[in-house]
C-alpha cells in the first residue's frame, strides 16, 4: 500500500480548459518587445521593431512571425512531438499481481491463500532505447519543420508587402492618368456642346477614361483581398488598416555564387534537415521492430501460499510463440515507410534545385526585359511630351493622342509588374536557397 501511494504522489491532476466564445484577434498593431531570439533569420534579429511610424517589409515580417496564427498552432503541435518524446524515454513500468483466496466457512486446517508477483517485459525494455531515439528526432523534426514554417510565412509576409507597396504605385500612376483623361474628355465635351468639334473627337477620351477607371476599380478589389490577406497573416483583426513604410527594394543578387550554395542545401534548408531526420527516426523504429521480432519475454517473481498453509517461492517465465505474425507485420509497415520517406526527401531535395535553377532563369530574363521596359518607357516618354503640345495646337486628332496616352500608361503598368515579379522572385529565391543570398557588389 505505501508502494502504490508513493507512485500515485507522482501523478498529474486535471484541470479543466473551457474554449474561447469569440475571437481574440486584436483590434491594433501590438507594441511588441521582440526578443531577437524568436527571429528565425539573422537580418530580422539585427532589425528594430517599432510600429509607431507605421511597418517596413522587416517589421512586417518580425510580427508576422510572433503574432501569426498558424505559427501559435505549429509550436502548440511542437509541445506535443516534445511530451512523445518525453514518454519514449520512460522505461517500462513492472507489473504487480496480488490474489487473495477465502476458504468457505466451516472447514477445518485451512487458511487464507494469497498469490504475489512482480513481473517485467523484458522486450519492451530491449526496444525501448531505439524508441527513444527515434522520438527524440521525430521531437527534432518538428521544431525544424517549425522553423521552415516560419521561413514561409516570413516569405509571405514580404510577398504581401512588395505587392501592396507596388500596387501603390500602379494605383498612383492610374490615379494620375484618369485625372488627365477626365480633364481632356470635359474639354472636349464642352468643344463639343459648342460646336466646335464632333462626337468622333470627344470620343477616344471617353472611352480611355472608362478604361482607366475600370483598371482602377480592378485594382481596388485586389489591394482589398491582399490587405485582408496580410492582415491574417500578421493575425490582426480585418478591420485595421496596417500603416506600410518604406520601399520593398532588395538588393540584386550574386547568381554565380548561389549556384555555388546548391551542393550545401541539405544542410541550409530546416525542410530538407528536418525530412533527413524523420528518416533517421524511422530507422530507430524499423530497427525496434526487427527486435521485436523476437519473442516477446516476460519475467516474474511469485510468492504464494495455498489454503493448506503451504508456501511457495517461485519464478515465472511468459514467452510469445512467434508462429502466426512472429511481428512481420510491423516490420513490413516500417520498411515500407522508410521506402517513403526515402523517396520523399529525394523528390523535395530534386524540386528545391529545380525551383532555384527556374528563378533564377526567369531573373534573367525579367532583368533583361526590364531594360527593354525602360527604354521604351523613355521613348514613349518623350513622344507623349511631344504629342500633348500638338494636340494642344491641334496638329493631331484626339485619337492619336489617346492612343499615345493609353501606350504609356500600358508601359509604367508594365514596369511596375515586371518590377513586382522581380521583388517577389528575390523573395521567394530567399527561402528556397536557404536564408541569407550573396548579393553583387555595387560598382
Amino acid at each position: 500500500m505505501f508502494l502504490l501511494a508513493g507512485s500515485l504522489a507522482g501523478c498529474a491532476t486535471y484541470r479543466a480548459q473551457p474554449l474561447p466564445t469569440r475571437s481574440t484577434l486584436p483590434n491594433r498593431i501590438p507594441d511588441l518587445s521582440i526578443d531577437p531570439r524568436q527571429m528565425p533569420l539573422p537580418e530580422l534579429a539585427a532589425h528594430r521593431f517599432d510600429s509607431a511610424d507605421g511597418l517596413d517589409i522587416t517589421e512586417v515580417a518580425m510580427l508576422a512571425v510572433v503574432n501569426n496564427p498558424d505559427l501559435k498552432t505549429a509550436r502548440a503541435a511542437a509541445g506535443i512531438a516534445h511530451a512523445q518524446a518525453f514518454a519514449a524515454g520512460l522505461l517500462p513500468d513492472p507489473q504487480l499481481s496480488l490474489g487473495v483466496d477465502v476458504p468457505d466457512a466451516g472447514q477445518v486446517g485451512t487458511v487464507t491463500a494469497y498469490h504475489l508477483g512482480l513481473s517485467y517485459d523484458v522486450i519492451a525494455l530491449l526496444t525501448q532505447a531505439p524508441r527513444r531515439a527515434a522520438a527524440q528526432r521525430e521531437a527534432a523534426k518538428t521544431d525544424l519543420n517549425l522553423l521552415w514554417l516560419e521561413w514561409q510565412v516570413v516569405s509571405q509576409a514580404r510577398q504581401l508587402f512588395v505587392r501592396l507597396t507596388q500596387e501603390e504605385q500602379l494605383m498612383a500612376v492610374l490615379e494620375q492618368n484618369r485625372a488627365l483623361f477626365a480633364d481632356r474628355y470635359r474639354r472636349t465635351e464642352t468643344a463639343l456642346d459648342r460646336g466646335l468639334m464632333t462626337l468622333d473627337a470627344v470620343t477616344p477620351h471617353l472611352t480611355a477614361l472608362q478604361d482607366v477607371s475600370r483598371q482602377i476599380n480592378d485594382l481596388e478589389r485586389l489591394v482589398s483581398q491582399n490587405r485582408h490577406d496580410l492582415n491574417a497573416l500578421l493575425g490582426l483583426a480585418p478591420n485595421i488598416a496596417v500603416p506600410l513604410v518604406g520601399t520593398a527594394e532588395l538588393p540584386e543578387l550574386d547568381e554565380a555564387s548561389i549556384e555555388k550554395l546548391l551542393p550545401d542545401l541539405p544542410r541550409r534548408r530546416p525542410d530538407l534537415v528536418a525530412l533527413q531526420l524523420g528518416y533517421t527516426a524511422e530507422e530507430m523504429r524499423y530497427r525496434a521492430a526487427i527486435l521485436a521480432q523476437f519473442p516477446s519475454l516476460g519475467i516474474g517473481f511469485t510468492r504464494a501460499a495455498d489454503t493448506g498453509n503451504i508456501r511457495t517461492t517461485g519464478l515465472g517465465i511468459t514467452l510469445t510463440l512467434p508462429i502466426f505474425s512472429g511481428n512481420r507485420g510491423p516490420v513490413a509497415v516500417e520498411r515500407a515507410t522508410r521506402e517513403f520517406l526515402y523517396a520523399e526527401y529525394q523528390q523535395r531535395l530534386n524540386a528545391a534545385d529545380s525551383d532555384i535553377h527556374r528563378i533564377l532563369a526567369e531573373q534573367r530574363i525579367n532583368r533583361r526585359q526590364l531594360l527593354d521596359v525602360d527604354q521604351g518607357l523613355a521613348d514613349l516618354s518623350r513622344a507623349a511630351t511631344r504629342t500633348d503640345a500638338a494636340f494642344k495646337a491641334h496638329n493631331i486628332d484626339a485619337l492619336a493622342f489617346a492612343s499615345l496616352q493609353a501606350a504609356l500608361l500600358a508601359k509604367k503598368i508594365e514596369r511596375i509588374n515586371l518590377e513586382q515579379a522581380i521583388l517577389e522572385q528575390r523573395v521567394a529565391l530567399q527561402t528556397l536557397a536557404g536564408g541569407e543570398l550573396p548579393v553583387r557588389p555595387v560598382p
